[in-house]
């Protein structure tokens, strides 16, 4: 936060940069307090099972799978214009989750709430590579990660400390979370100008053989990232008995290492490199999702599911990565494309996996292990030096690469 509020003073505070900041603040107010009640209302108000959590789960993900059309947008309005709207109807679908606690209406706030944020965070991925420059990418997306992780441990601290003591209901704490996100989308509409992308984006889908790679780290990414989401989190619940309270101090701790880690990973990235950035998570996942298959200790499963959190942070590798690697005007149509990529598994393990633990839990975190192992397989081709023409680490460079149309 203090090199937040430093860079207010240095040139004005009516910057790109500001603008990325002060929207990552917004979305974790509305985000983390519908993720930090998710399985305590689902189960104690709308009586949710597994099968259910998992079919929600899905439901919320079609929106990422559909973010490839986000390009087509692009052709009737401009990429920042498109960011605060999407982050407004995040606010909104968050505000009206706690009015309807019903499976329909708990499924339909949800995909409200799902649009908004998938497409602001497709939007928000597209401005951030092409308005930071390639070499402090990592360490300025690091500081957006510690902002927004600032913003969730004030939402989560406070549903932690006025939920018992106010016994405030879920459908006011969902109304303020979603009602201050809009109120901050509102603002950044009015209070910042249009800013132009430093070259001319594409308005139509692009998908290039030369980013395979990319696309199928992202693939993976978003198979891990629902075994996290949606499982560990209904473990923590229905397994653990964990409360509203105790879900949200592992939110809170969750938080405070991102703030302090965050901006440390993304420095340490553009010293190590992509592919032992990533390397080291996935090695650590390996060993994470075995444990969760057949962890008894409540603690011991706390413990687990900070350490998994943090590993999220090491994902700005794979973006600098495709950032480094990409024709300039790619970016935007690329960050729609790798979205739906991304939730394509997003989009079935949810389901699927909530079937499969309904005959046994262990088997949905065996196979995030061995999601993981096929993940560690793929960052191997990481090169060390990725330019466009040296995307794979056994690739011979190739001189004076045009850019494609």
């Amino acid at each position: 936060m203090k090199k937040f509020l430093s860079s207010l003073k240095q040139g004005g505070w009516r910057r790109p940069e500001i603008l990325l900041m002060l929207m990552a603040i917004a979305v974790p107010l509305s985000f983390s307090t519908w993720n930090s009640l998710l399985n305590n209302f689902a189960i104690e108000r709308v009586a949710f099972t597994g099968a259910e959590i998992g079919m929600l789960q899905s439901l919320r993900e079609v929106p990422g799978f559909l973010a490839f059309t986000f390009i087509f947008v692009l052709l009737v309005m401009k990429e920042q214009s498109f960011a605060l709207v999407s982050l407004a109807l995040l606010g909104i679908g968050t505000a009206l989750t706690g009015f309807f606690p019903t499976i329909i209406g708990f499924y339909c706030t949800t995909v409200i709430m799902s649009v908004g944020y998938h497409y602001y965070e497709t939007a928000q991925q597209s401005l951030a590579l092409q308005w930071l420059p390639k070499g402090e990418a990592p360490i300025l997306l690091g500081r957006l990660l510690a902002v927004g992780g600032f913003a969730s441990l004030l939402a989560y601290g406070l549903i932690f400390l006025l939920w018992g003591w106010v016994d405030l209901d879920y459908q006011w704490v969902y109304l303020a979370g979603g009602a201050v996100t809009v109120g901050i989308a509102l603002f950044a509409w009015a209070a910042f100008p249009s800013f132009e992308a430093p070259v001319p984006q594409r308005k139509h889908l692009v998908l290039r053989s030369r980013y395979w790679l990319y696309y199928a780290l992202t693939f993976m990414g978003g198979a891990r990232r629902q075994i996290f989401v949606v499982f560990a989190g209904f473990m923590m619940v229905e397994k653990f008995g964990y409360s509203v309270t105790a879900i949200t101090l592992l939110f809170l701790l969750n938080q405070a290492f991102n703030m302090v880690l965050a901006p440390k990973i993304g420095g340490l990235i553009v010293r190590f490199g992509e592919r032992r950035a990533l390397t080291f998570e996935y090695i650590g996942l390996i060993g994470v999702f075995s444990t969760y298959a057949f962890v008894e200790d409540p603690t011991l499963a706390a413990i687990l599911y900070v350490i998994d959190h943090a590993f999220f942070a090491l994902a700005i590798a794979m973006k600098t990565y495709f950032q480094k690697i990409a024709d300039p005007g790619d970016i935007a149509p690329t960050a729609g494309v790798a979205f739906s990529i991304n939730h394509i598994a997003a989009v079935v393990i949810p389901a699927a996996f909530g079937l499969i633990w309904l005959i046994n839990p262990s088997l949905v975190f065996l196979a995030g292990a061995g999601m993981a192992g096929i993940s560690l397989i793929l960052t191997q081709m990481i090169p060390s030096h990725p330019v466009p023409g040296n995307e794979l680490r056994w690739q011979k460079p190739l001189p004076n690469v045009q850019p494609a149309d």
